[in-house]
């Protein structure tokens, strides 16, 4: 499911969700504000999956939680 595969597209994996996220998340917002924007795409089915792919991405350090608001992770080094 984090992945595609030849039974699971990838716009309906983990992965796909996503990345999906990464680009509603043009500017900090809040975990409500990405919902009501990503809660639209067909793709996202589920809160269960929106929160599984933003755990993913919490993970791979795709995204941080700065002062209340999601935003995408820079590397400042």
């Amino acid at each position: 499911m984090i992945l595609p595969n030849k039974h699971i597209k990838t716009q309906n994996s983990i992965l796909g969700i996503g990345a999906v996220l990464l680009s509603n998340l043009h500017s900090p917002q809040t975990v409500t504000q990405l919902w009501e924007r990503a809660n639209k795409v067909p793709e996202i089915e589920s809160f269960e999956k929106f929160s599984l792919a933003l755990d993913f991405l919490f993970i791979i350090d795709a995204i941080k939680l700065d002062k209340g608001l999601l935003q995408i992770y820079e590397n400042d080094s």
